[in-house]
């Protein structure tokens, strides 16, 4: 399984919300590229970059920040907020992004996020659906809509194939992760590369999301908090 450390980037700094709420923000750094570094000397190999700035206005904002950071690391990055267009998309693919993690749009215009697919390639665009029981919000975690996530992935049908899952409930607030529903997303679509995000706090919960076949874990604040580091990651060997 891989691990993932988030960067999250509101006003040029690292920060990380609780519960996706932009008032209860904590700020981590007020160097972003070098907690990259930081990331790149540990071992680490891939980065999910956040543009809370970019998600919340409905357009990139952090795109010299992407830009820097894959240009002065060897990190595989993946970037998501705000990306709207075509135009956007190729953009941060243009400063380096590796992956593009679509949110909102894969929910209110999925025609045009299938046509992304087709042109950039599955392996390259990441659905995001942020949850709180079950059901997809949008718009930076602050408008519910009217699917579940498992409508979300029936819109995508044979040509989905990575999804980002996080439980707004857990994130940021160190309560562990959302097995259950990881473990049914699993169960009912075993073809997809699922990215777990939100609640983790140690060693065991990593431990738990392996067992449950998760592709791929984000972990932000207990990284920061030091409740976890990436040392224990490697000891692990998973």
């Amino acid at each position: 399984m891989e691990i993932i450390p988030a960067i999250d980037l509101m006003g040029g700094r690292c920060v990380r919300l609780s519960q996706g709420d932009y008032d209860r923000c904590s700020v981590y750094t007020e160097d972003p590229v070098g907690m990259a570094h930081r990331f790149e000397k540990a071992g680490v190999e891939r980065l999910h970059l956040v543009d809370l700035d970019g998600t919340r206005k409905g357009k990139v904002a952090h795109l010299d920040l992407l830009r820097e950071i894959c240009s002065l690391t060897r990190l595989g990055v993946d970037f998501s907020g705000g990306i709207k267009s075509e135009g956007e998309v190729q953009q941060v693919l243009e400063a380096g992004a590796r992956w593009v993690t679509i949110g909102s749009m894969a929910q209110t215009n999925p025609g045009k996020v299938k046509s992304w697919i087709t042109k950039y390639g599955a392996e390259r665009i990441i659905i995001a659906a942020d949850v709180r029981e079950e059901r997809v919000y949008i718009n930076g975690w602050q408008r519910k809509s009217d699917k579940t996530v498992f409508d979300l992935i029936e819109q995508y049908d044979g040509v989905l194939m990575n999804l980002m899952c996080t439980d707004i409930e857990r994130d940021g607030m160190f309560s562990g992760p959302s097995s259950g529903l990881y473990g049914k997303l699993r169960t009912m679509y075993p073809e997809i590369k699922l990215i777990a995000s939100g609640g983790v706090r140690s060693v065991e919960d990593v431990k738990a999301l392996y067992r449950l076949g998760v592709t791929s874990v984000i972990i932000g604040k207990a990284f920061y908090e030091g409740r976890l580091t990436w040392e224990e990651i490697v000891r692990m060997k998973l």
